[in-house]
């Protein structure tokens, strides 16, 4: 079993297609197809299931992928850990980073690790908490910036508080109610909200706040997408309640504080294991001893 046949797999698997995986991969097709038809043969199971059509995972297949990611994994980590010994840093960096992450200047961090470690090929990956602490414990992603609710249990990694903060109502200058100077959650229960979908942390904040308190409220548009719900907050569709520290990434807004507001607190989280040496110096350089 080699490094390149796993490769060839992982390439299959993304893209349906052997053609297009031996196109990603510079290698000719029948090549590819020798090599992957070598490691069913030793594994004694079909990984995929070929139609004319298309080209899926056999249940077989979809076991071996996430030990052969691991085994690619750490491989690169190898190649890491050796560099690192005489003093080079370099290898993938994949972080995760919320679209509400306040505690840290993402870029500006981003452009000082450039500076001091070129040979870091960095890889950002968006979306949920909860999707980034299962993505690092299972070695996916290198480091993730979280944003929680209070008291919200992260298992599986090493993980460290950033910053804790309330949230405010978020509105179009025109809105009834921007000119007020604080709100309480009964007056906002009445207003249309945008918010993050169902389900997920960003979203468990908010819907916690209320609940506790005994009320309800409707949310008529959910979003991931930031510019989207600046969007619609500056078109006075809707309201929101975000962190008061990255409301100031919203231009032309207002922002409220709310009495018994949501508290998001946020976190970087990276393996139990220990960090790999990139992810080890990206964290060192924002100040986290690990």
């Amino acid at each position: 079993m080699e490094l390149q046949q796993m490769r060839y797999v992982l390439a299959i698997a993304e893209h349906g297609s052997f053609t297009r995986a031996a196109e990603t991969c510079f290698v000719v097709q029948s090549a590819l197809s020798h090599q992957v038809a070598r490691l069913e043969q030793e594994l004694g199971v079909r990984l995929f299931h070929r139609t004319s059509r298309q080209v899926r995972l056999s249940p077989a297949g979809a076991a071996f992928l996430p030990l052969a990611r691991q085994c690619l994994d750490a491989a690169d980590r190898a190649r890491a850990e050796v560099a690192a010994a005489t003093g080079e840093i370099r290898g993938p960096l994949s972080i995760g980073v919320i679209p509400t992450v306040a505690a840290l200047d993402v870029p500006g961090a981003l452009r000082t690790f450039r500076e001091r470690h070129p040979q870091v090929q960095v890889r950002l990956a968006s979306g949920n908490s909860s999707t980034f602490v299962q993505q690092v414990a299972e070695g996916t992603l290198d480091l993730a910036f979280l944003g929680v609710p209070e008291g919200w249990p992260i298992a599986g990694v090493a993980s460290r508080q950033l910053a804790r903060d309330h949230h405010r109502a978020v509105m179009a200058p025109d809105h009834p109610l921007a000119r007020r100077s604080r709100l309480t959650l009964e007056r906002l229960a009445g207003e249309t909200f945008v918010d993050f979908p169902a389900g997920t942390t960003g979203r468990l904040q908010s819907d916690g706040a209320f609940a506790a308190a005994g009320l309800r409220r409707e949310v008529s548009f959910e979003t991931t997408d930031m510019l989207l719900m600046g969007r619609i907050l500056r078109a006075g569709l809707a309201l929101a309640l975000l962190a008061s520290t990255f409301v100031e990434q919203l231009p032309g807004l207002v922002a409220v504080p709310v009495t018994r507001a949501p508290v998001r607190t946020e976190h970087v989280v990276w393996s139990s294991f220990g960090p790999a040496p990139a992810a080890a110096a990206f964290l060192e350089q924002v100040g986290i001893a690990v």
